[in-house]
């Protein structure tokens, strides 16, 4: 790792528990989600924090210093750069770890898109494939693929959003099953793929792989399909360092990954995370190194250098500057 980065690393681990878990903010109909949390500004507008937690398989594995900062202005660079190929909620981003956006009916569908057949989890498209399974989620696949493998062509596995634990489905279940209609899967699906490509292309660009992400939409007051959630995050998509894949493919080693998954292969080590009613915390040396690979592919992504608070800055909690700064956008008092 460049000292830039270890540089990072001893500042992370000095202030390893200068985190946003939690949010208690005086708007009504706060909904708590995995890692945002979703209040009702009211005029059809949402007000979304994205916060430090780190969720994987279905529950929150630790707090990740500056994590919800990066999601949050990962995802408003990507949805600056890809207004043109479908509109998104973003309306503005008051705080680094606040998004305020349009309000939308969500579809109930969360849009994969993988490019390689990869993964750990319980959705994952490698998890099914080595089992012996060729068809997944409506998809046909050869015999004979490895992990890790680029696929001839993007392919999108849809899942079901659910709160306990999202099911794979194929196109013609979302239909026959009323998830969706007809229309509303195939103007999604086409610019899901259509994301995935300029992601793809601008992540290479960057000596990034993208190598799969999820979408999700909804329609606006008047209609109009729009991207919502979040974008090409670390959190949602995998990326591989571009440089040192076909090597490491090669010689049947694991990609260098920027994302989460080092931290769930750990897990995946070292206990049963699905069924395991409590879970050993991660280590700090291990949170400090996921904070500081956001932080990198955040630079990566966005060409711009990741700006750390200042020492007297970090007296304030990131929860107290979120309020002052949205206090100060919304003209709203917090509520003693």
């Amino acid at each position: 790792m460049p000292d830039t980065y270890e540089k990072y690393k001893e500042k992370i681990l000095r202030h390893i528990d200068w985190t946003l878990t939690e949010t208690n903010l005086p708007y009504p109909n706060r909904k708590v989600g995995k890692v945002r949390d979703r209040y009702d500004l009211g005029n059809g507008r949402l007000l979304f924090v994205t916060t430090d937690r780190q969720s994987a398989f279905d529950r929150v594995l630790a707090s990740i210093p500056f994590k919800g900062q990066v999601l949050n202005m990962v995802s408003a660079w990507w949805f600056a750069r890809t207004k043109d190929i479908i509109g998104n909620h973003l309306l503005s981003t008051p705080d680094p770890c606040v998004t305020i956006s349009r309000a939308c009916t969500v579809l109930p569908i969360e849009f994969v898109v993988r490019g390689y057949i990869t993964g750990s989890t319980d959705t994952s498209l490698w998890t099914h494939y080595k089992k012996g399974e060729r068809t997944y989620c409506g998809v046909n696949f050869p015999d004979g693929l490895k992990k890790n493998q680029k696929l001839e062509q993007p392919v999108i596995t849809p899942t079901t959003k659910e709160d306990a634990h999202d099911r794979p489905i194929s196109p013609a279940e979302i239909i026959e099953e009323g998830w969706l209609s007809q229309n509303d899967w195939d103007e999604a699906s086409a610019a899901a793929l259509a994301l995935f490509r300029f992601g793809t292309e601008e992540a290479a660009k960057k000596g990034l792989i993208l190598v799969d992400t999820k979408y999700e939409f909804g329609r606006d007051a008047d209609g109009i399909l729009r991207l919502i959630d979040e974008i090409h995050t670390p959190d949602s998509s995998r990326y591989w360092l571009g440089d040192s894949y076909e090597n490491r493919f090669a010689t049947g080693h694991e990609p260098e990954n920027i994302d989460k998954e080092f931290l769930r292969l750990w897990f995946t080590k070292v206990c049963d995370p699905y069924k395991d009613e409590v879970l050993p915390p991660a280590p700090m040396d291990l949170v400090a190194e996921l904070s500081t690979r956001y932080i990198r592919l955040y630079e990566m992504i966005t060409g711009e250098k990741f700006i750390f608070p200042d020492e007297d800055s970090m007296k304030e909690s990131p929860y107290e500057r979120l309020t002052r700064n949205l206090s100060a956008a919304l003209e709203v008092k917090r509520e003693a």
